[in-house]
């Protein structure tokens, strides 16, 4: 027996229910008015959610904003576009103006988005590691001033925001919140002025690392490979977190080595987050996180957001590093990844980076409408609603306030003005000798 199920558009264009298991149209843009043209895009073959587990996962994500930690549709326009605004439109399909590219879908625009019914996102600034020492920062900025215009230019639907209160005031207000990370520590350049200067203009967390080590932090290339460069954080990069601290701006380890992790946990005076990893018990890859670290971030009070790449949900010892593997996650991974940090953190440290648009190939959660079948499968597993609240906006909310806390506390501190040791920069090529010449 096949039963049609339908949803508001809030939600989904619908889901037909078949011998037990659900099929999910994926999008507005795929489906029709009439059953019989929709096209089924996806077989959640494992999820054991229902119609009632989804309806009340549309009304428990009514009631909070959503945070996301991690989306690349800004690294997505400047790959495109250049970073110029002309040329497409938020407000419609992107897939009908990003090239086509299989390896790196469309995944976001305002449509999705309230589909998914997600309420604030921090939009990730990016640039290769190829940017550093050479033009890291004016990329960075550029990245910043793109997302700043995009916000603008949506106003009906974005508001821009800084501070955790600002998340909730949008919300209540009927807007979409919008935060901006900086993925690398390689775009300061070492600089502490130019750490400030990005808080200044709105960003609120940096990764330390992406994949490369900085000249004061190692990345998770280091630990993969085995070649330590600080064996975690040098002193310099010990002063960059705790700058950060007296900054308000938190500090995430998501791409940063393992020893990396450790020195960050060990430093930092304020809660910090992983914005997109997952378990490294189900997912042996060196981007997520072990047990012992999220034991230690526990009773640092900070968050790790959940990323959705197939390649950090989906993989073994024998083919964690395999290329040519064909992966994909489904929406029953990813819950068992929520489920096991879950069971290591408890229900306040979890949240949710799903890292869309940034990633090459994608799961059954393939793009920002998908967010509601993931919390009707943990429903369906037994997550009370007050843990899925946590999970969509409430531990985010505590970790930013409690990072603007720590801010408050130093207020009286002067601005560290430590300067990186030219030693450590492998490549000073693009340094000027003298302030006057």
């Amino acid at each position: 027996m096949i039963v049609w199920v339908y949803f508001s558009a809030a939600v989904g264009c619908l889901i037909q229910l078949c011998e037990g298991k659900a099929y999910l149209v994926r999008n507005l843009y795929e489906c029709s008015t009439t059953k019989d043209v929709c096209r089924k895009t996806a077989l959640f073959e494992a999820a054991s959610f229902t119609q009632y587990h989804l309806h009340l996962a549309q009304q428990i994500m009514d009631s909070v904003p959503m945070v996301d930690g991690h989306n690349d549709f800004p690294w997505h326009v400047m790959l495109d576009f250049g970073g110029r605004m002309e040329g497409w439109d938020m407000r419609k399909n992107m897939w009908d103006y990003f090239q086509h590219r299989p390896d790196h879908p469309s995944q976001t625009d305002i449509p999705r988005i309230r589909q998914g019914l997600l309420g604030a996102q921090l939009w990730s600034v990016f640039t290769n590691c190829s940017a550093q020492y050479r033009d890291g920062v004016t990329k960075g900025l550029r990245a910043v001033d793109l997302i700043k215009r995009f916000t603008h230019k949506y106003s009906d639907f974005f508001r821009f925001v800084t501070s955790a209160d600002g998340i909730l005031e949008a919300f209540n207000a009927g807007k979409f919140a919008s935060l901006i990370g900086l993925e690398g520590g390689h775009m300061i350049d070492s600089s502490l002025g130019v750490l400030r200067i990005y808080y200044e203009v709105g960003v609120r967390y940096m990764t330390l690392t992406w994949n490369c080590a900085t000249p004061w932090a190692d990345s998770v290339t280091n630990t993969v490979i085995n070649t330590p460069v600080h064996h975690g954080l040098s002193q310099f990069g010990k002063r960059v977190v705790l700058e950060m601290n007296r900054l308000g701006m938190l500090v995430d380890v998501s791409h940063a080595a393992l020893d990396t992790m450790y020195d960050v946990l060990n430093v930092s005076a304020a809660p910090i987050i992983f914005s997109h990893s997952s378990a490294f018990a189900l997912c042996p890859h060196r981007r997520n996180v072990p047990d012992d670290v999220l034991r230690l971030l526990r009773n640092n009070g900070g968050i790790i957001m959940i990323n959705f790449y197939p390649d950090f949900i989906n993989c073994t010892q024998d083919d964690v590093y395999d290329t040519t593997f064909n992966r994909t996650a489904s929406i029953s991974q990813i819950a068992d990844h929520l489920d096991h940090i879950k069971s290591i953190t408890g229900p306040d440290h979890v949240g949710i980076g799903a890292d869309f648009d940034g990633m090459d190939h994608v799961g059954e959660l393939k793009d920002v409408s998908t967010y509601p079948y993931l919390f009707a499968e943990l429903l369906s597993r037994g997550w009370p609603r007050a843990d899925l609240e946590k999970l969509a906006f409430h531990n985010f909310y505590r970790v930013l306030k409690a990072a603007e806390q720590v801010r408050d506390s130093k207020l009286k501190d002067e601005p560290d003005d430590t300067l990186v040791d030219e030693a450590d920069v492998p490549d000073r090529s693009c340094l000027s000798e003298r302030w006057d010449t």
